[in-house]
Parts: C-alpha cells; sequence; structure tokens
C-alpha cells in the first residue's frame, strides 16, 4: 500500500520577512514599555506629533504678573493629585503629606504663631533624611514657645502636589524676632515616586522638554529687573538687598529651591534662607 504524506507548505521569502518584521516590532515595544512604565517619561503624542497644550513657558506676561502677586495664596496646608501612591505610604491611612504639627498660639509681649508643618509619609531613607530637614521648623516652634519677652512672630505654612509621579512640597516660614529684621524663609523637596529618588530642576526640564537655555536667560533678565529696582531705591536712600546677576546660585544646574505644580514651575530665591531679609525673587515659568 503506498501512503501520500502532505506536501509540505512553502513559506515565501516575503511571509519569512512579514513575521520577523512582525516579532521585532513586538520585542521593542515590549522594552520601550518597561522602559517607559519604570524609568522614562515619554509623552506618546509628542513622539507622534501631536503636542498637548501646557502653560510651561508659554503664560503671557499679565498671567505671569498674576501668579506673582498670588503666591501667598496657593499655601493650603494640603496636598493635591496624590492618588494612586497608596503603596508607598509608611502609614496607611494618612496622606501622602499630611500635617505633622498644627498650633495656633500667642503669649502677650513673649510670642505670636501659627504653624503648619508637614510629613511626607513615605517609606524611604532619602524622605527620612527630608523629614529630618523639615523637622528644624517644629525646633524653632518649640524654641519660641520656651521663650519669655522676645516679641517673636512665627508662621509656617505648606502646599504639596503630585504631578507626573513628582512629588513636590514647598514650605514658607515668616519670622520676626524682637527688632531683628523680618526673615522669609521658603524650602522645598521635589521627589521621584516612580524611581525612588530625590529630584533635581535639570531633570524635570528634560521630563517637560522645557528648553535650559530659554529659561536660564529668562532668570537672568529678572534677576536684571530686580536689582535695577532696588539700585533706584538706594538712590533714594533706602536700604537694598543687592543681587549679582553673574552670581553662581543663579544657574539653573544650582537652584536648590523650585516647585513644580500642574502649569507652573515656581523657581524661589529666598535670601532669607541665609540671612535676616524678607526679600525674594520668584521666577515664574
Amino acid at each position: 500500500m503506498k501512503v501520500e504524506l502532505p506536501e509540505k507548505k512553502a513559506f515565501k521569502k516575503r511571509d519569512i520577512v512579514i513575521y520577523i518584521t512582525i516579532m521585532v516590532i513586538c520585542v521593542i515595544s515590549i522594552i520601550v514599555a518597561c522602559y517607559v512604565q519604570f524609568y522614562a517619561r515619554i509623552d506618546i503624542g509628542r513622539i507622534f506629533g501631536v503636542e498637548k497644550e501646557t502653560q510651561l513657558g508659554n503664560k503671557t506676561e499679565e498671567q505671569t504678573e498674576m501668579l506673582k502677586a498670588e503666591f501667598e495664596q496657593i499655601f493650603t496646608n494640603s496636598i493635591e493629585n496624590a492618588e494612586g501612591h497608596d503603596g508607598k505610604k509608611r502609614e496607611a491611612d494618612k496622606p501622602l503629606v499630611y500635617t505633622k504639627i498644627e498650633r495656633k498660639e500667642s503669649k502677650i509681649n513673649s510670642y505670636d504663631i501659627e504653624v503648619h508643618i508637614p510629613y511626607i509619609n513615605i517609606d524611604n531613607a532619602k524622605i527620612d533624611e527630608m523629614n529630618q530637614e523639615i523637622s528644624s521648623f517644629e525646633e524653632k516652634t518649640n524654641s519660641i514657645l520656651g521663650s519669655q519677652n522676645q516679641n517673636t512672630i512665627y508662621t509656617v505654612e505648606y502646599v504639596a502636589n503630585v504631578q507626573n509621579d513628582i512629588l513636590s512640597l514647598m514650605i514658607c516660614s515668616n519670622l520676626k524676632e524682637g527688632s531683628s529684621a523680618q526673615r522669609v524663609i521658603v524650602e522645598t523637596f521635589n521627589y521621584d515616586l516612580r524611581n525612588n529618588k530625590e529630584i533635581t530642576l535639570e531633570e524635570i526640564l528634560r521630563i517637560e522638554n522645557i528648553d535650559k537655555a530659554k529659561l536660564q536667560e529668562k532668570i537672568k533678565n529678572e534677576i536684571s529687573i530686580e536689582q535695577k529696582k532696588v539700585e533706584d531705591l538706594k538712590d533714594l536712600g533706602y536700604n537694598i538687598y543687592s543681587r549679582n546677576v553673574l552670581d553662581d546660585r543663579y544657574k539653573i544646574e544650582n537652584v536648590k529651591e523650585f516647585y513644580f505644580s500642574p502649569n507652573t514651575l515656581y523657581i524661589i530665591y529666598a535670601y532669607g534662607n541665609e540671612t535676616f531679609t524678607s526679600e525674594m525673587d520668584l521666577i515664574v515659568y
């Protein structure tokens, strides 16, 4: 008996090329997806030439001036847009950033305080360091409460938000002790929730596709304008805080205090962080 086997199907060369191409595309897609998920922040729309509308770097002069004028009003002593990060919390039943110390107290001729001191509720060694820095506001509060006849006025407030998996926290403190000049202190803490590390301003510029040179020029111009204003006041006999636009502190790579919120990047030069002054330059982008 003669048995005939089925004829083997011959694959065309073109079909083989198509199959291999599809497999390669699938592998590359998986690799890119994993990279985007855990490391990069790629705007898929931007890849295909579709730019999403953003106010970063596109604000009118009127919008910029309004944001500067309303700066003090953004301190709500709370956090916004923090959903989806519960797995990183140290205390599961509390927000990602919450008010740890809240106190309002007055004593005639001694002190008048109102403080809202935050705590970053994330289980991480770097965050522990940040919370240790924040505890200095609590230490100052306790020191004032233990003082007598110092005529001290002290306030602490904060605001926090999560944008593009970046936690940004800003604390503002006003301090007036006796006859000393008033100090305005601003400290910020910025943390990459995706990669579990502190994040720099330069890294945020790259993520948001912000032109570093353009922003640097804006900083230079605005500091120069402020210096011209104080020089005019100096000519009228006022004591002024002088700026040197060539100082390294104004270089983007050296910026310490910045707050990243939806559609707005604040760069803060709070000179009261280092000396007794309420002078502050605010760059809004």
